[in-house]
């Protein structure tokens, strides 16, 4: 599903057709989409709305309107996307909510799986609460990754998985970071020694940050909002490259296994 980056992308990408609109109606055609209120209380409470800001926190679209928030969660195949009433997409086949806007425009979210997510909540704490820190923030330094990190024991990928551990990071930029730190996908969190920590802590940020660069990697169902493709998959290191020579070393060739039930790469001779 679309991780930090891709998200992130979604977000500027809408950001300058939605705030300062108003919403003046909605419709959805997927209930079970929907978490909060009933379907007919979810459009009232949205119509005559205005947007005031939308942002991202880990891999959710957090939507300010006057009086809620609205927030996407776009899973495996959503996509969101802002155009004219008129317009036809290719993705409109699957969208399953639409908020028509008050300047003849709409924002709709196409879902082909029906894995995705809307809430409306008013306080937006009831979804992000949990959540672990932002990577790319200010915050997050290599003291407070070391600090976090000797809290836990257990594999180091399904570590950076964990959404309350670290935010907006998946199985794309965990591969792609412990690559980049020379770190098996296998290693235990308490085994890495302070230089591995600090390692790994830069190299979660310098995935991150290519991956925002390029906006976002289109291997599968990720587009950025005007349909167009990211960039970001023909710079990974290890993601999807199974078979290949490393990059890297140029030596070895990229491996997949399977750790925490998750498809992971890795290269035998850098990360050994």
């Amino acid at each position: 599903m679309p991780e930090l980056p891709e998200v992130e992308t979604v977000v500027r990408g809408v950001r300058p057709n939605l705030v300062g609109r108003t919403i003046t109606d909605v419709w959805l055609d997927w209930p079970r989409g929907l978490v909060g209120p009933a379907p007919e209380v979810f459009i009232e409470r949205l119509k005559g709305q205005r947007v005031q800001s939308i942002a991202r926190r880990a891999k959710y679209i957090v939507i300010r309107l006057d009086a809620d928030y609205l927030v996407i969660h776009l899973k495996m195949t959503g996509r969101l996307y802002v155009v004219p009433d008129e317009f036809e997409e290719h993705a409109d086949q699957w969208v399953h909510f639409k908020f028509q806007l008050d300047n003849a425009h709409q924002l709709r979210f196409s879902d082909s799986r029906k894995f995705g997510r809307v809430y409306l909540i008013e306080n937006v704490e009831e979804v992000t609460g949990a959540l672990g820190p932002e990577p790319l923030s200010d915050e997050f330094t290599a003291d407070v990754f070391r600090e976090r990190l000797s809290k836990h024991k257990g594999t180091i990928k399904p570590l950076l998985l964990n959404q309350a551990f670290v935010a907006g990071v998946g199985n794309i930029y965990a591969d792609e970071s412990l690559h980049i730190a020379h770190i098996l996908p296998t290693r235990r969190a308490e085994s890495l020694t302070p230089s591995e920590v600090d390692a790994l802590w830069r190299a979660i940020r310098q995935a991150l940050a290519s991956g925002l660069e390029r906006e976002g990697a289109s291997v599968n169902w990720y587009r950025k909002p005007d349909g167009s493709k990211g960039s970001a998959q023909e710079s990974l290191f290890v993601y999807g490259q199974t078979g290949q020579v490393c990059r890297t070393c140029q030596q070895a060739v990229i491996e997949k296994i399977v750790v925490g039930q998750r498809g992971t790469h890795f290269c035998p001779n850098c990360q050994k």
